[in-house]
């Protein structure tokens, strides 16, 4: 995230006139006559992009037509101009150009809307030298925390407490750790990222998908800059006991759109066409620790009224890619303590996450950007103050900035993603925000507070379940039931709950005792009940905080008496059904109309217990009269008649 020495700014003259500029922007006025067409978006987007249109109902529109090449080449055929890169969401294109003649032609093109110098001045002039970036790393000092929980899946490290901040253990501890999740981590450099250990697994899993250079145009980002590959560290590093990200699974791009030797709005432009290329390559996700709001000529400067009207490039192309169904996180920038004192752009974006810094206590960190009035931002906040990042020395450091929060909860939310692929962009990040501890009170310096990854997830788990079950949690069927009640269960309680099967006599049959997470779905059964006679039962749930009842009905023998024999008459089977009256050895026999023993069963009883018997001897029967009698502490004896 950049930081700016505002005051050395103030001092320098607006000394570079146009003229020494030898890089441009030309924007043209449409796409007319382009050989691409909204009904093959395969010439130019990958098939994961389409996807993502198709799943989330989002039409293609011109905007992802790429630039149209004729208009392209009449720009080149106009003199001394190279082109360096497009945006087809900004309809322009970035050359270079040495010669002020050949950019007064270009201008004067009739589909050239605009052409404007925006960067790398000619060779030889002396620019300013200042630290740009305010993330400075640190030692990690004294003992590494370690996890707190032997029941969480990873051994964090030194940044336990960042993820545990978030709840953001209890993700991965249901394994969603961003697996098929793609991220692009737009920034200045990843240094060393092919070596460090923090990225081993990574590099071996294949979860680096590509990396591409918008800055020198050599596609090779290792060499570069240290900020983007600390960024990266805070999402997927995975080192047991040493640090693991927010989404150590996740897969990413690595694409370089920041120079840290200057500050020029070519780096907007930069921006945007990494963003677009995220898009076109379907990543998912975008995280950029990257900000603009004054350049080394003032002339170039953003204002205040520049927030929220969607004029800087850097948040037309944030805003166009959360448009296409991406989760864009950024940075809300450092200059709380600053004269500008407020968020940079792109952070102003609409329906992007903006990211504001606390430490580890949960307090606002004093450089964290403040929201400018007019809508919510910063969203939410997370750990930037005292953040565990990798070094380049191959050991977890800590820095400060809000470009260690971004990517920090970027990670967690793509965690969450992975476990709710079915919802959009919009509907992952409201249940972020309403997860979050300041939701029912925000402001403009923490937004709706810090995340708790879990509360999201019931959030959205609560959301899935409503949609497949509708309101109710508690399910019994079929009804009527014949030998098995099948149960399903919405948790309502994170500890112990009690599924329970009464007769019509308020007597337990059946119970069983399970442990639950709230809105987790759970399936069960009460099986072999066909011993029990008809009639009606009811499937009791209690847990520590709810009761609820279903009242079925069995349907076969009903028991009317707490003896009953079936069928009668009887042909080729006869049984016995009984609610025992006793506790003990008791004898059940069949006898014929002289009371001679047909056949005798001796079984021990549990008083209450429901049982039933067979006569196996009944199909060789010949037709007449005969008895069925019980003898225990109780005697009955039953008429039949086959």
């Amino acid at each position: 995230m950049k930081r700016y020495a505002f005051l050395m700014l103030l001092m320098i003259p607006a000394l570079y006139g146009f003229g020494q500029y030898n890089k441009y922007i030309i924007r043209f006025i449409d796409k007319y006559n382009s050989p691409y067409s909204l009904s093959n978006p395969s010439a130019y987007l990958s098939q994961k992009a389409i996807d993502r249109r198709t799943r989330y109902s989002i039409a293609f529109d011109s905007s992802d037509l790429p630039v149209n090449p004729s208009y392209v080449q009449q720009v080149l055929a106009q003199g001394k101009v190279s082109l360096l890169s497009t945006s087809k969401w900004l309809n322009q294109l970035l050359v270079y150009c040495p010669d002020p003649a050949t950019m007064e032609a270009i201008g004067k093109l009739a589909f050239v809307t605009k052409s404007q110098a925006v960067g790398n001045i000619a060779a030889g002039t002396v620019l300013p030298t200042y630290e740009r970036f305010e993330e400075q790393v640190e030692t990690l000092s004294g003992a590494a925390n370690v996890q707190s929980s032997m029941e969480d899946n990873f051994n964090y490290g030194s940044s336990y407490d960042q993820v545990n901040m978030h709840n953001g253990e209890f993700l991965h501890n249901k394994n969603f750790t961003g697996s098929g999740i793609t991220i692009a981590v737009l920034d200045a450099g990843f240094y060393h990222y092919k070596t460090l250990s923090a990225f081993d697994s990574m590099r071996l899993n294949g979860q680096v998908l590509g990396e591409r250079d918008f800055v020198d145009f050599d596609n090779s980002v290792d060499e570069d800059n240290s900020h983007g590959m600390y960024c990266l560290s805070i999402i997927g590093a995975n080192v047991p006991g040493v640090m693991v990200g927010t989404a150590p699974k996740a897969n990413f791009w690595l694409l370089r759109s920041e120079n840290v030797n200057s500050e020029y709005p070519i780096e907007e432009h930069n921006w945007v066409v990494a963003a677009e290329f995220a898009d076109s390559a379907g990543a998912d996700m975008i995280t950029s620790s990257l900000g603009y709001y004054v350049f080394d000529d003032p002339s170039f400067n953003h204002s205040y009224d520049d927030f929220y009207a969607n004029t800087t490039m850097s948040s037309q192309g944030a805003a166009k890619a959360a448009a296409k169904g991406m989760i864009v996180t950024n940075s809300a920038g450092n200059e709380g303590n600053n004269s500008w004192h407020y968020i940079i752009f792109p952070a102003d974006a609409d329906s992007i996450c903006t990211v504001g810094a606390v430490n580890s206590t949960g307090q606002i960190a004093p450089f964290s950007s403040y929201g400018y009035p007019g809508r919510l931002k910063p969203n939410v906040v997370s750990v930037g103050s005292g953040t565990t990042v990798f070094g380049t020395t191959n050991v977890p450091v800590t820095g400060s900035g809000t470009s260690f929060s971004n990517p920090n909860l970027n990670g967690l939310i793509a965690c969450l993603w992975q476990a709710f692929p079915q919802y959009n962009n919009m509907t992952i990040l409201d249940a972020v925000y309403k997860g979050a501890g300041g939701y029912s009170h925000p402001d403009d310096v923490y937004g709706y507070g810090i995340p708790d990854m879990k509360a999201a997830y019931l959030i959205l788990k609560k959301k899935q379940n409503i949609e497949l079950y509708g309101t109710d949690w508690l399910f019994a069927s079929p009804n009527p039931f014949s030998n098995k009640i099948q149960l399903k269960l919405i948790g309502q309680v994170d500890g112990m709950a009690q599924l329970s099967l009464l007769d019509k006599n308020g007597s337990y049959i059946r119970t069983y005792t399970l442990s639950t997470e709230q809105q987790e779905v759970y399936d069960t059964a009460f099986n072999a009940l066909d011993l029990y006679p008809a009639g009606d039962y009811t499937v009791l749930y209690k847990d520590s905080l709810t009761q609820r009842s279903i009242t079925l009905r069995k349907t076969g023998i009903y028991l009317r008496d707490w003896i009953t024999v079936y069928p009668v008459p009887f042909s080729n089977q006869l049984s016995v059904y009984l609610k025992s009256p006793e506790s003990g050895k008791v004898s059940i026999r069949l006898t014929d109309g002289l009371g001679r023993v047909i056949e005798k069963i001796e079984v021990d009883l549990a008083k209450d217990s429901y049982y039933q018997f067979k006569f196996r001897s009944a199909g060789a029967l010949s037709r007449g009269i005969y008895f069925v009698q019980y003898s225990g502490q109780q005697e009955k004896t039953i008429k039949v008649l086959k």
